[in-house]
């Protein structure tokens, strides 16, 4: 399922910045002409916390989501202790072109995943309380309601949920798959 979602390079950079500038503007999107910024971007790179989704054919970033390190974000009291350390996902984006198709749902999975690789116990994000179709598209993982707040100039859902044993089992089991439809790929290559 993850075999086009990526760790993101420094020569990503340009077309993340590009998917990130095509999110302005759009309803529900908190974001403005300085944020996110190519510090943003360093920033994530720096701690390898910056994943894309690559189209391919067309060789280029159809979807980004990172992990965060926002005080504002972490420092909220909804937050249930017991599942601490939790990571937060955020500047998910996905082409607009492309929106709709289960993209999000897959770059929300991965993410999932990649907490978990790093030893955090839980997933936390937020959510305009009034974007539906985000709202019906994470529905599907029935992540817990910790609480709403209101930053950014927007009221926001607070979602949690435990990285559980299944859903790290899951995830490493689609990686593998995934690894071994490549290197059949690859074998098929070699042998034409």
């Amino acid at each position: 399922m993850f075999s086009n979602i990526v760790p993101a390079t420094d020569s990503d950079r340009e077309q993340i910045m590009n998917l990130y500038k095509e999110q302005l503007g759009r309803e529900f999107c908190a974001w403005d002409e300085d944020y996110p910024s190519e510090d943003t971007i360093d920033f994530d790179l720096s701690r390898d916390a910056l994943f894309v989704m690559k189209d391919d054919q067309k060789d280029s970033i159809i979807a980004a989501i990172s992990i965060d390190l926002d005080e504002n974000v972490e420092e909220l009291e909804c937050w249930n202790k017991d599942l601490f350390p939790g990571g937060e996902l955020a500047r998910l984006a996905v082409t607009p072109s492309m929106q709709g198709a289960g993209i999000a749902r897959q770059m929300l999975q991965y993410g999932m995943q990649a907490l978990k690789e790093r030893g955090y116990k839980s997933i936390h994000f937020l959510v305009n309380k009034y974007n539906e179709p985000a709202l019906k598209s994470y529905s599907k993982f029935n992540f817990d309601v910790a609480g709403e707040c209101h930053l950014y100039d927007q009221d926001f859902i607070c979602y949690e949920k435990e990285l559980d044993y299944e859903s790290y089992r899951d995830a490493m089991i689609e990686k593998l798959e995934s690894a071994k439809k490549f290197r059949m790929h690859l074998v098929a290559r070699k042998n034409v």
